[in-house]
C-alpha cells in the first residue's frame, strides 16, 4: 500500500522541536496528532508547568519558559485530539468559542468531531484517557476530571462511515497487544472506545498514550501505538492511501 502526504504522530508534550523538525524535513500536507499535545495556555511564559511536562530544553536540559505556541507552522494543517495531560478546562471554553485554531494551521479537534481527507476517507477524533498520576497533580490546575471519554461524548458521535479512528488511549482488545503496566489501571475511557471500535469497524486506528510503537490487527481493525515524540523514530508514521 502506498504512502500519502499526511503524517499521523503518537504525544508531543509540549516538545516542539521535534515536530517543527519533522514538518521542515518531512513537508506533510497535513499531521493528524493522537492527543497530549501539551495544551497548557495558563503557563505560558512562566516557570510553573508541572515539572514532568516539557520545560527543559531537549538539548541543553536546561529550565526553560514554557512556550506555548512554539510550533512554526506555514503550510502543514495539524489536527490534534486532546489527551489526558491538558488543560481541560481551557479546551472546553475553546468548544464554547468555537476558537479551534490554536495557533496558524493549528487545529483542536474535540471528541467526535471529523476531517474528511481529499481522498474521501472520514477520521474519527475521540481524545481523552485517564490519568495514573492524578493523585500528584492538582485539580484545577493541572488535572481535570473531564480528561476521560463520558457519555456525553458517545452521544455525539456521528451516524456516518468512519474510516479512521485518531484517539490517546486504545480500547479495552488493544492492551493485549501492549508491553505495559497500564493494563492494571482500569480506565474507563477504553471501554467507550470499545464501543466506538463496534460501533464503527474502522480501517485504520491510531493512538499514543502509552509511549510505544506497536502495530496490530485486531478483526478488520490495523491498529498503530505510537511512541512519544522524539523517542527513536518511531514517534510518527505515513498514512496509507
Amino acid at each position: 500500500m502506498s504512502k500519502s502526504n499526511i503524517i499521523v504522530c503518537g504525544d508531543i508534550h509540549g516538545c516542539w522541536g521535534p515536530i517543527n523538525t519533522l514538518i521542515d524535513t518531512k513537508h506533510p500536507e497535513s499531521i493528524l496528532q493522537c492527543g497530549d499535545f501539551g495544551w497548557w495556555p495558563k503557563f505560558h511564559n512562566t516557570y510553573e508547568i508541572s515539572s514532568d511536562e516539557f520545560v527543559y530544553d531537549m538539548y541543553t536540559r536546561r529550565r526553560k519558559k514554557w512556550d506555548q505556541y512554539g510550533i512554526k507552522n506555514k503550510n502543514t494543517k495539524i489536527y490534534w485530539c486532546d489527551g489526558n495531560h491538558e488543560d481541560h478546562d481551557s479546551l472546553d471554553e475553546l468548544v464554547k468559542t468555537n476558537n479551534l485554531e490554536v495557533m496558524p494551521n493549528v487545529f483542536y479537534m474535540p471528541r467526535a468531531y471529523t476531517l474528511e481527507l481529499a481522498d474521501g476517507r472520514r477520521v474519527l477524533f475521540i481524545g481523552g484517557a485517564d490519568s495514573i498520576d492524578k493523585k500528584h497533580r492538582i485539580q484545577g490546575r493541572d488535572w481535570f476530571p473531564q480528561e476521560m471519554i463520558s457519555y456525553r461524548d458517545i452521544d455525539r458521535l456521528p451516524d456516518c462511515k468512519i474510516d479512521i479512528v485518531i484517539s490517546h488511549t486504545c480500547p479495552e482488545a488493544g492492551m493485549y497487544y501492549l508491553d505495559t503496566l497500564k493494563e492494571q489501571h482500569k480506565d474507563s475511557s477504553r471501554s467507550a472506545l470499545t464501543y466506538v471500535l463496534e460501533r464503527y469497524n474502522p480501517s485504520l486506528w491510531f493512538f499514543g498514550h502509552f509511549h510505544q510503537y506497536k502495530k496490530f490487527q485486531f478483526k478488520d481493525t490495523v491498529f498503530t501505538a505510537l511512541n512519544m515524540c522524539g523517542m527513536h523514530s518511531t514517534w510518527w508514521v505515513y498514512l496509507d492511501k
